[in-house]
């Protein structure tokens, strides 16, 4: 899979997962796409959403107190960007030289990120059972990332029946915000791989640096975090992120993983011969 000139699986592919923790401020999501930039990310990650579309009337106007006002609607309209905030990303991303994509959650999405020409698209694991999203997006011939979190191996089977596997990457995940290790179970890498035949990446949502490399170590060719400027900020997932230092302490993991993990073939080495003849106090084999 090559998603904008990157090829998925000569290294391992770090998303940082921006999502709405620009808290509906352009200027704070040009500092996270430069914060995942300098930490050495591959990609930054928005969702879209077509407010009365995605929500009912009724969930609109329930009441809930935010920043933006005294109802949901008031929420979900104010951290949704702006096509001229998009367009200001979309620049400021090329100036960069780093990939931006989202996850759309309606059909009415898609064609609003196809103005950009994004390179991919995210299935969110609370829309993997949307069938007229993912014709939607398998209608634009791009690659696609879908994340399995919160799902049977039933409704996976499905959705990736409408995908198809050609250009297709699961994302392993745990829909829990933060994440807790004994829930994880990251063998299911191995068993989402062994099943479906397709490259399998990992979603994580736990507050560390060392999970999401085992994540790596365990076959995962992606990786996408949550990444905040701090987890102290207003909103929802502020929490289950990681500041821009522990994101350069992930990525310095994944590599030293991808450096150790090598090439399975068992040999001495030139340089183990010399302690080799030095220890070794009978060869009669």
């Amino acid at each position: 899979m090559i998603i904008a000139g990157s090829r998925i699986g000569t290294k391992t592919f770090v998303i940082a997962e921006i999502g709405i923790n620009h808290n509906g401020d352009v200027g704070i999501a040009k500092e996270l796409i430069f914060a995942a930039k300098n930490a050495g990310c591959d990609a930054v990650k928005f969702q879209k959403r077509t407010i009365d579309i995605v929500y009912t009337p009724e969930e609109l106007a329930a009441p809930r107190e935010s920043p933006f006002g005294k109802t949901n609607g008031d929420l979900k309209r104010g951290l949704e960007l702006s096509s001229e905030a998009y367009r200001e990303i979309d620049l400021y991303c090329r100036e960069l030289g780093i990939i931006w994509f989202a996850s759309p959650w309606d059909e009415s999405s898609v064609g609003f990120l196809e103005e950009f020409n994004v390179p991919c698209y995210k299935i969110a694991a609370a829309s993997l059972t949307d069938a007229g999203l993912l014709n939607r997006i398998k209608s634009t011939g791009k690659p696609v990332l879908m994340s399995v979190g919160m799902s049977e191996l039933s409704e996976i089977d499905k959705a990736v029946d409408i995908i198809g596997k050609e250009n297709l990457l699961l994302f392993y995940c745990k829909s829990l915000y933060p994440a807790t290790p004994e829930k994880l179970d990251l063998n299911v890498i191995k068993a989402l791989a062994k099943r479906y035949g397709v490259p399998i990446g990992y979603s994580g949502h736990e507050q560390d640096t060392i999970i999401s490399a085992t994540a790596v170590a365990l076959g995962a060719v992606a990786v996408e975090r949550h990444l905040t400027l701090d987890r102290g900020m207003w909103g929802s997932d502020h929490k289950a992120s990681i500041n821009p230092a522990e994101m350069k302490e992930l990525i310095e993991n994944i590599r030293l993983v991808e450096q150790v993990l090598g090439d399975g073939v068992v040999s001495c080495l030139p340089e183990e011969v010399p302690v080799k003849n030095k220890l070794r106090r009978v060869n009669s084999l």
